[in-house]
């Protein structure tokens, strides 16, 4: 990651959440992010493919609505902070058996995004008074999400 990319994470999580990250906590960042879109884009595939389509919709996805909420959240912050160019490069995933249609490939960094602000503000509900969560933040906000993607 450059030193503006890291830069703009910084911003990101103390905006989002009033927290300090390091270059640690960007690693286990973005292996989470790519975890979590895996996740997302497996179970679309099956939708897409359940409703006889090759092309995989964003409304395949399974968005709930908080991670809409979050989502919209996430916007509103980065224009600001312009992570999205970042995270675009962020958004990889494996072969699927169906394509990603344009449109959702062109929203994936605001999912992306979305699960970043959930992210942040999950580990200021695990601990609201930490400011450098520290590896037992992320890995319970982590066992959070797996429970719920």
């Amino acid at each position: 990651m450059t030193v503006m990319a890291v830069h703009r994470f910084e911003r990101f999580f103390r905006a989002a959440a009033g927290l300090d990250v390091d270059k640690d906590d960007l690693k286990r960042y973005s292996d989470f992010v790519g975890d979590k879109l895996h996740d997302l884009l497996m179970i679309g595939q099956g939708t897409a493919k359940a409703n006889g389509r090759d092309i995989l919709q964003l409304r395949d996805l399974p968005i709930t609505m908080g991670l809409q909420q979050s989502m919209h959240e996430f916007r509103e912050l980065d224009e600001e902070i312009e992570l999205q160019p970042i995270l675009a490069q962020l958004t990889t995933w494996p072969p699927l058996g169906v394509t990603v249609g344009e449109d959702t490939e062109s929203r994936l960094p605001e999912v992306v995004g979305g699960l970043s602000v959930a992210l942040a503000r999950t580990i200021k509900v695990i601990d609201p008074d930490v400011k450098n969560p520290q590896t037992a933040h992320w890995e319970q906000a982590f066992h959070i999400f797996r429970l719920l993607l």
